[in-house]
Order: C-alpha cells, then sequence, then structure tokens
C-alpha cells in the first residue's frame, strides 16, 4: 500500500476556504496533510505580502471582486501555511501568503495529500541552538494546543 493518500474536495459558493480545509483535515483526522492542486475562483481574500522590512513587518493585501484561483500550495497541518495566486479579469496576478477571508465565488476544487509515512509537523522538534526544525522519527505526537516553541 502506497503511503500517499489523495483526498478530493470540492467546496461551492460561500464557503470558506481555509476554515473548510482545516475542518476536513480535523475530521478526518490527516497525517502530514498538504495540497496537491487547486482549481476555482474566490470573492474575497486575504494575504500577507511578502516585502516585510524593519518597520513594515506585516503588510496585508484585502481582495474584493472575482479572481481565478491560479495556485494553492502549502501545508494543512498542525496549523496551515498555504501560500496562493490569483487573477482577475484582465489576467493581472497576485499572490501571498494566506491569512483567511477566501470566499469562494463558483466553486473551488482541492486535492489534498497525505503523506503517512513522512514525519508530520507534530513531531517536528529544534535542535538545541538552531532556528531550523528536524523530525525525530518516533517521537511522540504534540497535542493540538502544543506549539513547537513549547514542544520538548
Amino acid at each position: 500500500m502506497s503511503s500517499l493518500q489523495v483526498h478530493a474536495l470540492r467546496l461551492g459558493p460561500g464557503a470558506e476556504l481555509l476554515s473548510s480545509l482545516r475542518d476536513f483535515v480535523d475530521q478526518r483526522r490527516l497525517r502530514a496533510p498538504f495540497v496537491l492542486t487547486c482549481v476555482g475562483s474566490v470573492t474575497m481574500a486575504t494575504l500577507r505580502l511578502a516585502n516585510a522590512t524593519a518597520d513594515n513587518v506585516n503588510e496585508v493585501l484585502e481582495l474584493s471582486g472575482r479572481f481565478e484561483i491560479v495556485s494553492l500550495v502549502g501545508t494543512l497541518n498542525p496549523e496551515p501555511h498555504l501560500h496562493v495566486s490569483l487573477s482577475d479579469s484582465r489576467g493581472r496576478t497576485v499572490g501571498g501568503h494566506v491569512l483567511g477571508n477566501l470566499r469562494v465565488f463558483t466553486t473551488a476544487e482541492v486535492v489534498i495529500g497525505e503523506a503517512r509515512s513522512c514525519c508530520s509537523p507534530e513531531t517536528w522538534t529544534r535542535r538545541p541552538g538552531s532556528k531550523s526544525w528536524w523530525c525525530r522519527r518516533g517521537a511522540r505526537r504534540r497535542k493540538p494546543t502544543e506549539t513547537p516553541e513549547n514542544h520538548e
């Protein structure tokens, strides 16, 4: 049996994409889930842009209108970390880190991969003195309320 499991999710008009993905992952108790692909459209989005400076650490872009989902990538647990690219009616594209408020316009069809044999983020730990994370095979899974910062 393959260690990769594939799940499909179709959301209808008005659904909020980020919270729907969280619910899907939680209800099915998926291990190491990630977005394989997504097609669809949204009417709203809240994105954090990648232009942080010392004076501006979290510029947020609030979008409203009709946008095609050009790309959606990222991991889905323990907390979702998603990046999206959206194009408007003239083909102009914008992208960033998803903060939420991705309101489905017509549909959003998401294919989710579950890497069952991989080390899921719940077992990641930090090496002493390092900013990097590593997988400790056989490590206990953290409770959903634990964060990497307080995980021993």
